[in-house]
């Protein structure tokens, strides 16, 4: 693939593996991943074609990409689960029971206000804490099963 010709196909993969890995309730949107991908490839090529740098191409494609992408419920429990519960499930459980816990926790992220920057300010501990005690309860009355 030429440097400067970047197609659908390379944005729709990278969008694919964040989705996969970090958001999973948005891993099967196709109409999202193909609006994200066609918006980026468009940037992309439009910021080419402007006469940008190569760097600059790939700062505006991503920026349009990963738009509201940065802080994932997701990578939260999983946080949690592996720093809180590491312990009492093997370190392959971890994801599955993240998955599992996803949906439990979900009311919990609805008190906040998430932004791309969440994770840095001084909400995220009360959040973290939060959730740390819903899946400690949920625990509690299901088990690991």
């Amino acid at each position: 693939m030429d440097v400067q010709q970047k197609d659908l196909s390379y944005f729709r993969l990278r969008l694919q593996e964040l989705l996969n890995t970090s958001f999973p309730e948005k891993a099967n949107d196709q109409k999202f991943i193909d609006q994200r991908s066609s918006w980026a490839t468009n940037a992309y090529e439009g910021a080419f074609s402007s006469g940008n740098a190569i760097e600059q191409c790939n700062e505006i494609a991503n920026y349009i990409l990963f738009e509201g992408l940065h802080f994932s419920k997701f990578d939260t429990v999983f946080q949690v689960v592996c720093n809180e519960f590491d312990t009492i499930m093997a370190d392959e459980e971890l994801r599955p029971f993240s998955l599992k816990m996803f949906p439990v926790c979900e009311p919990v992220f609805s008190s906040y206000g998430l932004t791309d920057d969440f994770a840095y300010g001084y909400e995220f501990d009360l959040l973290y804490t939060e959730i740390t005690g819903t899946i400690a309860i949920w625990i509690e009355e299901n088990g690991l099963q």
